[in-house]
């Protein structure tokens, strides 16, 4: 890099300073400079932004980061191109790093500006102008923030609705089985209060416990019936129960069949109370029906508060609460108790299908954020198929890069569309049913966040939308 002679006559060919008059030319060129850069990187984004270049002759190439790989964005050799600290002068409440890299492809001719001087220049020279430039800033990011917060707080109340449907059902099953329980464990009540009267011999009892025993195995080990199956095996038991004389067998028969009871143990229970009174032997069944009950209805109140923990369990694993906002996770986790929260939105029209690469190591992220963005693509992915179709969730490798795709069979985005989608404000939605912040929020989280990248292919019939994020991270975030 060398430094050369500043031209004020120079500088007014270009168009940014044509209309400046010589007192504003001859300070450019006392408190600027002109610079000789050879080819090669000149700054790096995300570096700090010390320096307002204009160009004066030669070529300069500016790229981005986009899932590790860097993408031009332009080259030009026009005279009068700027790049650099152009946003100095909003100071310290905005960000001040380069936000793109700027290679050189030949020797290049610059007139440069430090950063300091560029906003006192500015702000002296056009403040009407500054005043004007910071309102349209900070107004459109405020609005931008403001839009962004209710979209996620309309997103968390959706999401909270469908997560209290999801534990009233087990909560509401659970708190039937209780009831059941408690009539099942009355009767059995009234059951000891007979058998300490006497009608039941010790070795009756005794054969009870022990025929009590295998039920409650029995049940744990019951198997799964089709509906036509379960219907057979009831008819075989309730024709058993008429003609052993049980008193309304038929609605003791699906408790048996669904504790897997079939009618050769029924017939080993017989054998086993032969020679006991008809009044002992209904009471011995009815004995085993309590015990089956209850053993059913407690692996009901088991089952549902097993769900309600999962639910409790993927919430909290969506939400990330308790944890640091960056860490080291498996991906499928995260996706898997999105589709918990989301399950409602579903509905019986949407078949889910998974196609997890199991072997993907955990990657660095902000989990929670990233969760956002599932959310927002399962979410578009659902609308856009009406309650009908498949949703397709993939995972794979992708280079350096840990792949996610979200595929739905939609009727597809237009191409003009397709080009537009990931502009804030941009929606296709009816007017109230979407602020067009979905996607630009997924993108601003992707790939400014994790420096990864989102792309989007689609056809009538097929929408996939895809997310990279880099497998390593050279260092974490303060």
């Amino acid at each position: 890099m060398s430094e050369l002679v500043c031209d004020p006559a120079e500088l007014r060919e270009l168009f940014l300073f044509e209309r400046l008059d010589d007192e504003q030319l001859a300070w450019l060129c006392r408190d600027g400079r002109i610079e000789q850069l050879e080819p090669g990187l000149a700054f790096r984004e995300g570096d700090p932004a010390t320096c307002f270049y204009v160009l004066m002759d030669g070529e300069l190439r500016l790229t981005k980061l986009s899932a590790g790989t860097e993408i031009e964005l332009t080259r030009t050799d026009h005279r009068g191109s700027y790049v650099g600290a152009w946003t100095a002068y909003l100071g310290e409440r905005a960000d001040q790093s380069y936000v793109s890299t700027m290679y050189l492809t030949r020797p290049s001719r610059f007139f440069v500006l430090d950063a300091a001087t560029f906003s006192a220049m500015m702000r002296e020279w056009f403040p009407m102008a500054v005043h004007l430039l910071e309102g349209a800033f900070f107004g459109n990011r405020d609005k931008h923030e403001r839009v962004a917060e209710r979209e996620r707080l309309l997103a968390l109340g959706s999401l909270s609705a469908g997560l209290t449907h999801e534990l009233n059902n087990p909560a509401a099953a659970a708190v039937r089985a209780t009831s059941g329980l408690r009539e099942r464990v009355a009767g059995m009540r009234h059951k000891l209060g007979m058998m300490a009267q006497g009608k039941f011999t010790p070795e009756v009892l005794l054969t009870l416990v022990r025929l009590q025993e295998d039920a409650a195995e029995l049940v744990a080990k019951a198997p799964e019936l089709t509906p036509l199956e379960a219907a057979d095996r009831e008819d075989a038991i309730g024709d058993w129960f008429a003609e052993h004389e049980i008193a309304d067998g038929w609605d003791l028969a699906p408790n048996f069949v669904q504790a897997g009871i079939d009618i050769d143990w029924l017939e080993r229970v017989a054998g086993t109370l032969d020679g006991c009174t008809e009044q002992v032997f209904e009471g011995a069944i009815r004995w085993l029906n309590y015990t089956i009950e209850t053993e059913l209805l407690m692996n009901e109140i088991a089952d549902s508060t097993a769900r309600i923990s999962t639910l409790v369990g993927a919430a909290k694993q969506y939400s990330q609460m308790d944890r640091a906002p960056f860490q080291v996770v498996d991906v499928h986790e995260l996706l898997d108790s999105t589709l918990v929260m989301l399950n409602r939105k579903l509905g019986d029209g949407i078949a889910l299908v998974k196609e997890y690469d199991r072997t993907l190591p955990p990657i660095p992220c902000y989990a929670a954020e990233l969760n956002q963005v599932w959310t927002n693509l399962i979410d578009n992915a659902v609308y856009a198929m009406d309650g009908a179709g498949t949703l397709t969730i993939r995972t794979y490798r992708d280079d350096v890069c840990l792949a996610v795709s979200i595929g739905d069979t939609g009727p597809g985005i237009p191409a003009d569309v397709r080009r537009r989608i990931f502009e804030p404000f941009f929606t296709t939605k009816p007017v109230g049913e979407g602020t067009g912040l979905g996607l630009d929020i997924s993108f601003r989280i992707v790939v400014n966040k994790h420096h990864g990248d989102i792309e989007v292919q689609s056809e009538p019939g097929s929408t996939v939308f895809t997310v990279r994020i880099p497998l390593e991270r050279p260092t974490a975030p303060e």
